[in-house]
């Protein structure tokens, strides 16, 4: 036994009409800054969809359906609280016309950690010196552009 917590996440690949990602930098104190997607892990009884429409309004303002799951990974971390986990990550793909987002539903924690928020083109994803998770997002982004006949 692995001795890590699951730990089932709904997470958000948020992007606007340029086909920009929007992305949370992280600043934990105990690792370097990284950026993330929007989401994270699901209540007590909660589904998948209804998670990521919970977290996408929570961290974003933006209350969206999310319509069908398109990607999953499960991925081994430690979590800004310090708890290993194995993650089960649903991912959903979301368009929006809105990059002015709305911080006001951010938790204590993230309020500490997540005081910034970035649209990325897929280039500027590509050249950027911080790491990003997903980290195959670039790929995800592709895949979802694919099935959407952009």
């Amino acid at each position: 036994m692995s001795g890590r917590t699951p730990r089932p996440a709904a997470r958000i690949l948020l992007t606007d009409p340029a086909g920009r990602v929007l992305l949370f930098r992280f600043t934990p104190d105990d690792r370097p800054p990284f950026w993330c997607t929007p989401g994270g892990a699901l209540d007590p009884g909660e589904s998948y969809p209804v998670a990521a429409r919970r977290e996408l309004f929570e961290e974003t303002g933006l209350n969206l359906d999310c319509g069908d799951e398109v990607a999953r990974r499960q991925v081994d971390f430690t979590t800004i609280e310090g708890v290993e986990v194995t993650a089960d990550e649903r991912y959903f793909a979301v368009a929006t016309s809105v990059t002015d987002i709305a911080c006001h539903g951010h938790t204590a924690l993230e309020r500490r950690v997540m005081r910034e928020w970035r649209w990325f083109t897929p280039d500027e994803l590509a050249a950027h010196d911080e790491p990003v998770f997903p980290q195959d997002l670039r790929a995800l982004l592709a895949l979802t552009e694919a099935c959407d006949g952009r």
